[in-house]
């Protein structure tokens, strides 16, 4: 089905420019892209890893699709999963970005990838006269959805930037009128930074991370360019999107669900998405927060007017004295500062009896500030109680190229700190 849609693009649009690899100055139409994927995969593999960004990593799916080999794309310098490839109609294996555990693996069918790329196009607006500069990995579960799906099953062009450093990114934008890009926070700031987001983009997104309505603002302002925030899941693809055309006024809000995507809350508060795009089930260990439409994230939501606002993850709630605060909260506030770069809060145990939890901060500054300027700033937003007591100024807190912060990594190198001495509690 996936080929078959794919055949049907190639041929109605055969003599349109399809890819551009601008590393290796190759470009391709729809009918030359069509003819390289017809040479057979060597043993005829059940499961096929594209990797890396480049042409090669279009070949292998569609070469992977026409001998119907189970796509799994992995990072450039990832192993392919330990797992077995997971039996019809499932044809795709995504893995979950483990910010807060151990990466899972996801089975999907034809049908359920396809409705993500529909959502994505319809929902966002994605147009082939805005060809996707794609400087996002192609191996995650946004490049993959919001780069390649839309390029071999919608006829986006699709444009392979060498890289996602300001100066690449602003040549690889010479020479097309009009362009679609999409990126994570931390790659819009240093963009922005350095005044290299380039003039012609005219639709611009940000996933893989909250996107803070300070950058939002400070962007839009300056350019005249609104990002759209967009929230999704390895499990469900799209969820929410931002499609206003002025910033937020909160950054909590997610934006409205998706097109053909429904959500609810359960009695916990954390946030049900019931779509086509729903992955099929985990692999090879099923569980009951997904499968048959449906997925339970573990993200504390509400709905309001028509939008998701999101306020933290149920597994992240810090215990401070018996009252509960999500540090997705703590957050928020912080962003606002005007110092304030981007910032990752945690707890940690305060290694007392009564067995509660330490508030920490983990900061990166836009200029020199202090944990007793950053504290009195807080609580003029947030009861004392909700302060973090530990402040941890870091010179990064650069994403993966999942373009995800892990909560549960720094926590973990705090904790590692502690023990040897040399962070003070």
């Amino acid at each position: 089905m996936l080929y078959e849609r794919w055949q049907k693009v190639a041929r109605d649009r055969r003599n349109e420019v399809a890819l551009r690899d601008l590393a290796s100055g190759q470009c391709w139409t729809f009918a030359q892209l069509s003819r390289a994927a017809e040479t057979t995969l060597p043993g005829k593999p059940a499961m096929v890893c594209p990797q890396g960004h480049s042409a090669e990593f279009i070949f292998a799916v569609l070469r992977a699709w026409r001998c119907d080999a189970v796509v799994c794309p992995i990072e450039p310098h990832d192993q392919p999963p330990s797992v077995p490839p997971p039996p019809p109609p499932c044809c795709h294996l995504k893995t979950t970005s483990a910010t807060t555990g151990a990466p899972l693996t996801i089975a999907f069918t034809e049908e359920q990838l396809a409705a993500d790329a529909e959502n994505i196009v319809a929902t966002m607006g994605l147009r082939p006269d805005w060809p996707n500069l794609a400087v996002i990995s192609l191996a995650h579960s946004y490049g993959f959805s919001n780069l390649v799906l839309p390029l071999l099953l919608q006829g986006i062009p699709l444009i392979l930037a060498p890289s996602p450093l300001p100066e690449a990114v602003r040549r690889a934008a010479e020479g097309h009128p009009h362009l679609t890009l999409a990126g994570v926070p931390a790659l819009w700031r240093a963009w922005h930074g350095v005044a290299a987001i380039p003039g012609n983009v005219r639709l611009a997104i940000s996933a893989g991370a909250p996107l803070p309505v300070t950058l939002e603002r400070t962007v839009f302002d300056t350019t005249g360019l609104k990002i759209h925030n967009f929230y999704g899941s390895s499990e469900c693809g799209g969820i929410a999107y931002d499609a206003m055309t002025t910033p937020r006024a909160d950054g909590a809000c997610a934006g409205r669900p998706m097109q053909n995507v429904e959500v609810g809350l359960n009695q916990d508060g954390t946030l049900l998405v019931q779509s086509r795009a729903v992955g099929e089930t985990y692999w090879p260990k099923p569980a009951d927060t997904l499968g048959r439409g449906r997925f339970q994230t573990s993200d504390l939501a509400e709905l309001k007017e028509g939008a998701v606002y999101l306020i933290g993850r149920a597994g992240d709630q810090i215990n401070v004295a018996g009252r509960k605060v999500s540090p997705t909260t703590i957050e928020q506030a912080l962003r606002q500062h005007e110092a304030v770069a981007e910032c990752l809060v945690f707890g940690v145990p305060n290694g007392n009896a009564d067995r509660t939890d330490l508030i920490v901060a983990c900061v990166t500054a836009n200029r020199h500030s202090t944990a007793k300027e950053l504290k009195q700033f807080l609580l003029q937003k947030l009861s004392s109680w909700q302060v973090p007591r530990e402040w941890w100024f870091v010179k990064s807190l650069d994403a993966n190229a999942r373009g995800k912060v892990s909560r549960a990594e720094w926590r973990g190198e705090f904790l590692k700190m502690r023990a040897q001495g040399t962070a003070k509690v």
